[in-house]
């Protein structure tokens, strides 16, 4: 299902991401890890995605302008043992930086908590660095910082 979005002067869809739109989707999650000050990796993001889309294990909502690929946000299932409920970890939002502060990110929020809403699900938590600018974003669409959860990371 896509939605089709009115922002300013232009329309922009939104699509649920498949196999198809890889080669769209390398550019831009490629893009998003060098955000992240990873180095290009074209082919490790391709094979990374390939495994996503075969394993089922993402959703993957992209935003087009015309037919450009101009952002994405991948959700990665997560269950609440407290809750007893799924939800989902909106681990990666990217917009082509051409086209930020026109809504897009926004557009792609909104969606993934649709998705949420229709799967009866608990929430949608989002992971960034402690400096993203995008924060204002979040924190404008009602997420809020939770000052009583701490992540503890390990490369085992």
């Amino acid at each position: 299902m896509k939605s089709v979005i009115l922002i300013t002067d232009f329309f922009m869809t939104i699509i649920k991401a498949h196999i198809d739109h890889l080669e769209d989707l390398v550019l831009l999650f490629d893009g998003y890890r060098q955000f992240y000050k990873q180095p290009t990796n074209k082919d490790g993001a391709r094979q990374f995605l390939i495994e996503r889309f075969k394993n089922k294990d993402a959703v993957i909502y992209m935003a087009y302008i015309e037919d450009k690929a101009v952002g994405f946000t991948q959700l990665y299932p997560l269950l609440s043992s407290v809750s007893m409920q799924p939800m989902y970890l909106l681990n990666d939002l990217f917009i082509d930086s051409n086209y930020r502060e026109q809504g897009i990110g926004e557009a792609l929020i909104i969606k993934a908590k649709q998705l949420c809403i229709k799967e009866n699900n608990k929430g949608l938590a989002i992971q960034t660095a402690f400096d993203n600018p995008a924060q204002h974003l979040y924190q404008r669409l009602d997420f809020v910082k939770d000052p009583d959860m701490h992540f503890f990371w390990t490369t085992t």
